[in-house]
């Protein structure tokens, strides 16, 4: 399936967050069809965070509007949150609890039955490779990394949602289980639901979207197909053209530089 440009499932308005003087997000314009693949880039501090937070209901908008799979995320944040799936960058749990635990606490919020609660865990599980002593008897503090972010990504996906914001998703996860999600992901996307997609690792992004936008200092730089993005920049990779839209110096030149300093 393809996006539908008849309906968006995302849309902001002169989207804006300030913290006292400081400005996170400086006035986002943004619509995104329904069933589109979007890549979110920005360097550290750009506003990617901040604007998804927007978008999931978890920061209310300094000014500015955003509606969500048709749904104000001020006037109705509990609509909002009930169709869409959030990946954070810090992977946070509740460390007391077994995987098991937490998934089943997830499950009940969006209030799965409990026998279409646990299928729905096992074929998480089995698509991650997560044994079952590792689900329910270990605690998540003693997980490791990736083991952890397997379980964010299933919370994460648990109630099918229409809308997914993944910040990071392949942060712990190794070689394998990367390819998996992000074949994953991409098939999500064929079959129709909306993805944003948040990631420092661009030749991974350049492969797999349909669509980027390039967020800096709190506004859109860029917004178009990797091949739009890379005609009107003038580089031949989305890693370059980045640089160039992000810095004020060749970042590439100023590596090359200090590593032959530090070889004489």
């Amino acid at each position: 399936m393809t996006a539908d440009p008849q309906r968006m499932a995302i849309r902001t308005r002169q989207l804006m967050k300030h913290y006292g003087a400081q400005i996170a997000v400086a006035g986002i314009d943004l619509e995104i069809p329904s069933g589109q693949l979007v890549g979110l880039l920005g360097p550290n501090g750009a506003g990617k965070s901040t604007t998804i937070k927007m978008l999931i209901g978890m920061l209310r908008p300094t000014f500015g509007s955003a509606e969500v799979g048709g749904h104000d995320v001020v006037r109705d944040p509990l609509a909002v949150k009930k169709i869409v799936g959030y990946v954070s960058e810090t992977g946070a749990v509740f460390e007391s609890l077994t995987g098991w635990e937490y998934l089943n606490l997830v499950a009940s919020l969006y209030h799965i039955e409990e026998s279409e609660a646990s299928a729905r865990i096992d074929r998480f599980c089995q698509f991650f490779d997560l044994t079952p002593i590792d689900l329910r008897e270990k605690k998540l503090g003693a997980y490791s990394k990736g083991m952890r972010q397997k379980v964010v990504i299933t919370a994460a996906l648990l109630h099918n949602p229409e809308i997914v914001f993944f910040d990071e998703p392949l942060n712990g996860l190794d070689a394998n289980a990367a390819l998996m999600l992000k074949t994953l992901i991409t098939s999500l996307a064929r079959e129709g639901k909306t993805i944003v997609y948040c990631s420092h690792v661009l030749d991974v992004v350049e492969r797999m979207v349909e669509r980027v936008v390039i967020v800096h200092q709190g506004r859109i730089l860029e917004d178009g197909t990797v091949q739009q993005i890379l005609e009107r920049s003038g580089e031949r990779s989305l890693e370059q053209a980045f640089n160039k839209l992000t810095s004020t110096q060749n970042l590439l030149q100023r590596a090359e530089d200090f590593a032959r300093a530090l070889a004489q």
